[in-house]
């Protein structure tokens, strides 16, 4: 597999130019586009891992529509992770780069006026050496989303070696999102441990759409040749802003083995 920066679709994937980091157990969660609720499938994770009395942290490299408060940037994705996973590390060390603009982070950074400094991300990262038995990181956006504009968010997840979940719709259109989400890992020489399909609808309302939902988990673990490692239900009880994941979201990612992606074992 070529992973140089040779391919003919031009997309360099090589992190040799940027210091090594760390290799942690744990996940790393993408999610085929914004707004699957990839910070959702990634505190319930860090949460069924702390309940298996795994000390876990979490991390997530870049945070973009941060609200203020005093004088700094916070972001609600980090505190709902904090939660999840009853870290007391500093939000500033969970989310080191933080924007008030909710764009793609390298655009949000430019129109703060601001280099993107990657050098903090890796050291937040390594500070977590020694201090956890595992972690859960979340992505930006999907895999392609630009940190920098050189250093997108797949790169930070071949420097982690971790193994990628990835979080994708239920409905029309996610077969699609999530084999190009798998063929973009694997170009970069992921490992992809499986697919958690999110907001997961049973109650027969939508029509072709509900018909889709049911048929797509089946396709995505046959033509992606990837484990589908659970099918979150579409649940009120669950929001980021009020720190809280349903009761049938935590089971359904529960029954996943996690201790066997994040451990080997």
């Amino acid at each position: 597999m070529n992973t140089s920066g040779d391919n003919a679709s031009g997309f360099d994937f090589d992190v040799s130019r940027w210091p090594a980091l760390p290799r942690l157990p744990g996940v790393f969660v993408t999610g085929t586009d914004t707004g699957v609720g990839k910070t959702l499938i990634a505190g319930a994770i860090a949460r069924r891992l702390r309940r298996l009395g795994r000390r876990v942290e979490v991390f997530k490299p870049a945070a973009s529509g941060c609200r203020w408060s005093r004088e700094e940037l916070v972001s609600a994705d980090a505190e709902f992770l904090a939660a999840c996973a009853d870290s007391r590390r500093p939000l500033r060390q969970i989310a080191p780069l933080r924007y008030a603009a909710a764009l793609a982070p390298n655009v949000a950074a430019a129109r703060a006026g601001q280099a993107v400094d990657l050098a903090a991300m890796f050291d937040a990262y390594r500070r977590m050496e020694g201090q956890c038995e595992c972690v859960v990181v979340e992505g930006v956006g999907g895999l392609l989303c630009p940190l920098s504009d050189e250093f997108w968010v797949i790169h930070f997840a071949r420097m982690t070696s971790l193994p990628l979940v990835i979080v994708a719709r239920a409905g029309l259109g996610t077969i699609n999102h999530t084999l190009l989400t798998i063929h973009a890992a694997r170009s970069a020489g992921l490992n992809v441990a499986g697919v958690v399909v999110n907001r997961y609808r049973t109650d027969g309302a939508g029509g072709d759409d509900v018909l889709a939902a049911a048929t797509n988990p089946d396709q995505i673990a046959a033509r992606g040749g990837v484990p589908v490692l659970a099918l979150a239900p579409d649940s009120p009880e669950c929001s980021v802003e009020r720190a809280t994941v349903g009761q049938d979201v935590q089971f359904a990612v529960d029954q996943a083995d996690w201790e066997r992606i994040v451990f080997g074992r």
